[in-house]
């Protein structure tokens, strides 16, 4: 079941596409073909947004018969068929704008995937660096990739970050401020950043519900971890900064409980997948 907020956007995304008519389908097409496509990988994928582009040519045409043969969340393999599309010339007309949802999320669940089976038992997340207006979909294809979401938004969690903890006068007036956000939202996730080894030592005091190492050497990344393993020992520890596909299995082996991604949403190649349509006479 697509979250309604979605499908405003499919509505969205179909009239910046089409505005008041697709001119060149409208003139050159008969409303009385039939077209029937196809939706096939190019290359091995893991399949997401199959939902939301039958959603878009069911919008154009109530009518439209859709089968989805690979569902989110499964692995498609070159020239597999993922899903069949049965419609009007309305076929057409939704076709850039189903293949672009399926094409970018397919590409962020199968970036997710592969950094999954890098980390082991290390919690691969995402982060906030998505699409204006389509993180929830794209946070999705995380999750079907098999990662998990970090915080949603400004709203969610608490993250103190460096130009918040430079705003502070000092470490005590940082004290007292996350002491008042655990009495104001004690359901609150409140995770803090630190950027060498001196201000995770310091931080792990505070005690926050995660400590995020971020941009720090490997060298010190290791030291941290052991650090606030024995000043904190139920502070959840994050790995976060750049951290590419190919240096996943190696920092997963600090044994932190996460690595975060920005790569997952903001680096990602456009998966390969085409629609491949053809007229169908009407029986």
């Amino acid at each position: 079941m697509l979250a309604k907020e979605t499908k405003i956007k499919i509505k969205k995304a179909l009239t910046e596409d089409i505005k008041s008519q697709d001119i060149t389908t409208n003139l050159f097409i008969s409303p009385n073909k039939k077209f029937y496509a196809q939706m096939k990988a190019k290359s091995d994928c893991v399949v997401c947004g199959t939902e939301m582009a039958a959603y878009a040519f069911k919008t154009l045409n109530s009518k439209a018969s859709v089968k989805i043969f690979i569902k989110d969340g499964k692995k498609a393999f070159k020239g597999d068929i993922i899903m069949t599309i049965l419609s009007d010339r309305t076929l057409l007309c939704a076709e850039r704008t189903a293949l672009n949802i399926v094409q970018r999320l397919s590409a962020i669940s199968s970036a997710a995937a592969k950094a999954v089976k890098k980390a082991g038992k290390t919690v691969i997340l995402d982060t906030r660096k998505t699409t204006p207006l389509w993180r929830l979909e794209e946070k999705y294809a995380v999750k079907t990739g098999g990662a998990g979401n970090h915080r949603f938004g400004l709203y969610d969690a608490f993250m103190i970050k460096d130009n918040h903890i430079a705003a502070m006068d000092s470490f005590e007036k940082l004290k007292e401020k996350i002491f008042e956000a655990r009495k104001k939202f004690p359901k609150k996730i409140l995770e803090i950043e630190a950027q060498n080894l001196n201000q995770a030592k310091q931080f792990a005091y505070l005690k926050p519900d995660i400590l995020m190492l971020d941009n720090m050497t490997f060298q010190d990344m290791k030291k941290a971890i052991k650090e606030i393993r024995l000043i904190s020992p139920k502070t959840k520890i994050e790995l976060s900064g750049g951290i590419k596909e190919k240096d996943i299995s190696k920092y997963s082996k600090l044994k932190a409980d996460f690595i975060s991604l920005g790569y997952l949403t903001h680096s990602v190649k456009a998966a390969d997948i085409s629609l491949e349509i053809k007229e169908k006479k009407y029986e």
